[in-house]
């Protein structure tokens, strides 16, 4: 009799632990759910302050030079981190090698590689919004 109550509260107690791990999984997919969430609004919110950044530095840039308009200002942005990117690459501690091509001719074609992009992708939604 004491082997049978012994072997029904082994399997009683597999059966717990079994509930035990499933909520345990059930929890850190739910934590991790929210971690990619929460990362994904922080990027989001990165990105908004890096827009609002750029706006006003064209703004700025365009009032207190004359003569200048917001695509030469956003050309010169674009440059500028360009640089900034080779810059910080270059001190990076990783012991990797990164080939970029480099000269004013390289400079332009990013830019006008970003540029391409944005007007087609400007285009693609004016075409996806008349359909």
């Amino acid at each position: 009799m004491n082997e049978i109550n012994a072997a029904q509260r082994l399997q009683l107690a597999s059966v717990y632990k079994g509930e035990a791990e499933k909520i345990l999984q059930v929890k850190k997919a739910e934590a991790e759910a929210e971690a990619k969430y929460l990362g994904g609004v922080g990027v989001a919110r990165q990105r908004q302050a890096i827009t609002d950044g750029l706006r006003e530095n064209i703004l700025n840039f365009s009032h207190k030079v004359e003569g200048t308009s917001s695509k030469e200002v956003m050309d010169l942005i674009m440059v500028t981190q360009y640089f900034d990117t080779i810059k910080d690459l270059g001190n990076s501690s990783s012991n990797t090698a990164v080939f970029i091509p480099h000269g004013p001719g390289h400079v332009r074609d990013i830019s006008d590689q970003i540029r391409n992009g944005v007007m087609e992708a400007t285009s693609a939604k004016a075409n996806a919004n008349f359909i």
